[in-house]
């Protein structure tokens, strides 16, 4: 693959970075490698299916001096996120950490492991805890805690514990309250979108490269492997509550709607040290995030950070995290909480004052500054979400996407408003001159927005997007935030080859699908259906057997509703089956003749409008455009 250089303007521009913060200070490197242990003796972790899990040597150039096409702040938190191996953090916690994008951390109970975050895949997890067990002794896991509902703290469960041991009562698995519903919805309802965007905001296709790929900002990068799931056995709802397991006493304290949906943090009394789960992180996290979920709720995270200090800092000898590396000593601990704490509520309140004073998302965030003491310490600078994104983010919160300009309320889409433009400015040569022009000054952001609205006019003007790419591989180079980064160049990556074919971020997991349930799976259906593809009405009634739980399922008025009851009225067609049945049956490893034949579905009714329904139910494509119609 060719790689275009840095322009002149790009170059100045990561230059000028080297005075906005002190370089020199290297404190994060000393704590990054604090405790060191061990290396892992090999340069990558294959998958189960073929390929490589995770791959220790794709990011070697990290080891050089920063190029001209990275931001020098991204490329020494890179160097930082690179830092891998495992590391003793206190004679019982130990932690597993550039191994994934995520930490895997390991409490040393009276008899085995307790794991914290068993990672996003089978393989990484199941190589993190066998490294560890070489490194440290063989020990048995007692016990799992995921600390919040993403994936990546999740999914490599299968590779710690067995279902069988869980199911047994073995192994117990801590989560906060709401984590299934969450772990589950994030991934399901608007999970073909999701993974889509994922691949723009975590960069999985861009590859290892100083001109591409250098790091996600929260960890290195996102392991490939395969993503597993075993649901909660014992489910914390409150602040204070505590639990014993195999002798080491836990305290937690709740932290839904932060980082997380469904999150704690909680503390380790015999250890003087505290878990701080995805809540505080070193660096800015996002308000909302780039691939899209619900908006998080700034001033609460704030609140929860201050209420942390107030219940574990004065207590606290070691601060650590499921992401980067820890914090040592009380002075520390308590400066790095309350900037994460002041980072989030200043953010809140400077958007709000400035939106009270009539001032719209976009304008807000041109204006806010980051206060001089936060955007000076490296833990508070945006290499995840960012300022601007937050800002709205915020914005978006409280008084959603409109701005209240009336011009603004029903634009037009972006194909329609892109040919009216051309038209305008005498067509597709002016266009690509102006563009053209506003690119040479290093006016990038004018240059995209102008050059996207022919790409979108003209979607076969393959000028406009060899110029487009171009315009947002030089964004790319100058972001400070992996994210915007790896939007921007994989954006430039889609123009010039193509999406291609390869879905390489799917959290459409088996052990995610047979734990959605019935309801959940009804209700992506209704997101599935279309009822320009049905004449409707119809009415089915699903009778399991294996539950005793009846769902009615009704096409009309173009939506397909369900209820958990036996609705009034004949059915057109009536299943009986079993709940196991169903979840073959619409994940397509079974057919109804199939199902029938197994003695496990029965049919009574009109076939051929079941038939009918199951055909205007759509199948969504992982790989949808995006940089182009």
């Amino acid at each position: 693959m060719t790689y275009h250089p840095a322009s002149p303007q790009t170059a100045a521009a990561n230059a000028a970075v080297l005075d906005l913060v002190n370089f020199g200070d290297k404190q994060d490197f000393a704590d990054a490698t604090r405790g060191f242990v061990a290396a892992f003796d090999g340069d990558s972790i294959p998958g189960d299916n073929g390929g490589t899990a995770w791959d220790f040597s794709a990011h070697g150039f990290l080891d050089q001096d920063c190029p001209d096409t990275v931001n020098p702040s991204l490329w020494r938190q890179a160097q930082l996120t690179r830092i891998a191996g495992l590391f003793t953090i206190h004679p019982r916690i130990h932690q597993i950490r550039g191994f994934d994008l995520a930490n895997m951390t390991l409490i040393q109970g009276d008899s085995g492991w307790i794991v914290i975050d068993p990672l996003m895949s089978i393989e990484t997890a199941r190589a993190s805890l066998a490294f560890a067990n070489r490194h440290l002794g063989e020990r048995p896991v007692k016990a799992v805690i995921y600390t919040h509902s993403h994936a990546d703290h999740f999914g490599g469960v299968r590779g710690v514990v067995s279902g069988e041991d869980v199911e047994a009562g073995r192994v117990p698995i801590i989560a906060p309250d709401g984590f299934m519903d969450y772990a589950i919805s994030e991934n399901v309802l608007a999970g073909n979108a999701m993974s889509r965007r994922a691949q723009y905001q975590f960069g999985p296709k861009l590859p290892a490269h100083p001109c591409a790929h250098v790091s996600c900002g929260l960890g290195l990068a996102v392991s490939t492997g395969t993503m597993s799931l075993i649901p909660p056995t014992d489910v914390i709802c409150d602040t204070k509550e505590t639990r014993i397991i195999d002798g080491v006493e836990i305290e937690f304290q709740m932290a839904n709607g932060s980082e997380a949906p469904a999150e704690f943090m909680f503390y380790f009394p015999q250890f003087r040290a505290l878990c701080a789960s995805e809540v505080t992180s070193h660096h800015m996290h996002n308000v909302l995030t780039p691939r899209g979920a619900e908006c998080r709720n700034a001033l609460g995270w704030s609140k929860y950070i201050a209420e942390t200090i107030t219940l574990f800092c004065d207590r606290t000898d070691v601060l650590f995290a499921c992401h980067h590396w820890p914090t040592w000593g009380a002075d520390a601990i308590r400066g790095f909480l309350e900037r994460q704490s002041d980072m989030y509520r200043f953010v809140h309140d400077e958007t709000l004052r400035l939106a009270n004073h009539g001032h719209t998302m976009h304008e807000i965030a041109e204006l806010v500054k980051m206060p001089a003491r936060l955007a000076q310490d490296f833990s508070c600078r945006g290499y995840y979400g960012t300022l601007k994104h937050n800002v709205k983010a915020v914005y978006q919160f409280y008084l959603g996407w409109w701005d209240g300009n009336p011009a603004h309320y029903d634009a037009l889409p972006p194909a329609e408003s892109g040919a009216r433009l051309v038209r305008a400015m005498g067509g597709a040569g002016k266009v690509l001159a102006e563009g053209r022009r506003a690119a040479a000054e290093g006016d990038y952001r004018w240059a995209a927005e102008l050059i996207n609205k022919l790409v979108f006019a003209e979607p076969d003007n393959t000028e406009a997007q060899a110029l487009q790419a171009d315009i947002l591989e030089q964004m790319g180079y100058q972001a400070e935030a992996a994210t915007w980064r790896n939007i921007y160049l994989t954006g430039a990556q889609e123009l010039r080859e193509g999406i291609g074919n390869k879905q390489s971020i799917n959290t459409n997991s088996p052990d995610l699908l047979a734990n959605m349930g019935v309801q959940m799976l009804l209700d992506l259906l209704g997101v599935k259906y279309n009822p320009a593809k049905h004449d409707g009405p119809v009415t089915v009634v699903l009778d399991f057997t294996d539950t005793g739980a009846v769902f009615t399922l009704s096409a009309r008025n173009g939506v397909l509703t369900n209820i958990a009851a036996r609705q009034a009225g004949a059915a057109d067609v009536t299943l009986t089956l079993t709940e196991p049945a169903f979840l073959r049956l619409m994940g397509k490893q079974a057919g109804l003749d199939a199902l029938i034949a197994e003695g496990c579905l029965a049919l009574d009714g009109d076939a051929g409008k079941l038939a009918a329904l199951f055909a205007s139910l759509e199948d969504f494509d992982p790989n949808f455009a995006i940089v182009t119609p």
